[in-house]
């Protein structure tokens, strides 16, 4: 009779919120238990999707680095103003005066026409032939370092288009190209993890969902006797739900113990190499922002591919 009125296992007559949590509790509890009583399905089977969330995640750690360092760099562009061979080296210190005045510019070092040839017959190999020339044929150089407000690579070169103009100035020098191509490179590489991410998002999504079938095939007797005696394919999906849930977020814990790994690994030679350039760098793991959101994303991906398994299949089991 309960059957028939409806009044079985999935049926309140008055919404009550403590045991709807109680409940909700207990079936959770109940199927983090039926996981771990198979722990190495459960586990291959979250590493597979723990291996799928990492490699965007990991790629994305890799864009945020290059993006940090790629900031550095921006901030460290200089200019470097080639005055015209007339110009002395008294001419060239009283416009580094003049543009040290500029607010878009930081800080400015004169080089004078010996300091050059100096540096050029160090760093070229050519002093011998340098020997040969009767006069300094090298022209007064400003080092510029752009303010932190003039320092992005549209800015730098704006100024650099300015100081070009300048009567003094013959070349006025950005090297900046590089790091316009960086950032093209990042935009690229990012847009790239968004699709590899939507493509594995999917694979999670499969791999879920098809555990979940097989689940029901299982479970399928218990299933129809269960809705002999009045349950609803509300209480049947609970339990269902909640191992996709307990999925996706085993796979997101696997994942992010992968990715701190890999970063752990690298912090070594990221190190040296950066200590070859004289640099501070390094390399950043995942912030607990992204951690959270490979979790609960991971968790939720896990409830989605479950929800969708269940409803296909569920219905399909009537009791006969």
């Amino acid at each position: 009779m309960k059957a028939r009125n409806g009044r079985g296992p999935g049926f309140n007559r008055r919404f009550n919120p403590r045991g709807w949590v109680i409940r909700h509790m207990q079936v959770a509890l109940a199927s983090l238990g039926r996981l771990w009583r198979v722990p190495l399905a459960t586990f291959m089977t979250a590493a597979v999707i723990g291996i799928a969330i990492a490699l965007p995640g990991a790629m994305n750690t890799l864009v945020n680095n290059v993006r940090t360092l790629s900031g550095a760099w921006d901030s460290s562009a200089s200019l470097s103003l080639f005055l015209k061979p007339d110009v002395s080296e008294a001419d060239g210190t009283a416009l580094a005066r003049l543009l040290g005045t500029w607010p878009e510019i930081g800080t400015i070092r004169v080089i004078g026409r010996a300091e050059a040839l100096a540096e050029f017959r160090r760093l070229s190999g050519f002093g011998d032939a340098l020997d040969m020339l009767g006069e300094n044929p090298l022209p007064v150089v400003l080092l510029l370092q752009p303010s932190p407000s003039a320092s992005g690579p549209d800015a730098a070169a704006t100024l650099a288009e300015r100081l070009g103009k300048l009567p003094e100035v013959d070349i006025a020098q950005l090297d900046l190209q590089w790091v316009r191509r960086l950032h093209a490179i990042t935009r690229t590489a990012e847009r790239g993890i968004w699709v590899l991410a939507g493509l594995l998002s999917m694979a999670v999504l499969l791999i879920v969902g098809n555990t979940i079938r097989l689940e029901i095939n299982n479970r399928r007797p218990e299933i129809e006797i269960t809705k002999l005696v009045g349950a609803t394919n509300a209480f049947i999906r609970r339990p269902f739900l909640y191992d996709g849930l307990w999925y996706g977020l085993m796979g997101g814990l696997i994942a992010w113990v992968l990715i701190g790994i890999s970063v752990l690994s690298l912090q070594g030679p990221v190190a040296e190499l950066a200590g070859l350039y004289d640099s501070q760098f390094e390399l950043s793991g995942l912030s607990w922002r992204a951690s959270l959101t490979v979790l609960l994303g991971s968790g939720l991906l896990g409830l989605i591919g479950a929800w969708l398994a269940v409803g296909r299949h569920l219905a399909a089991i009537e009791p006969a």
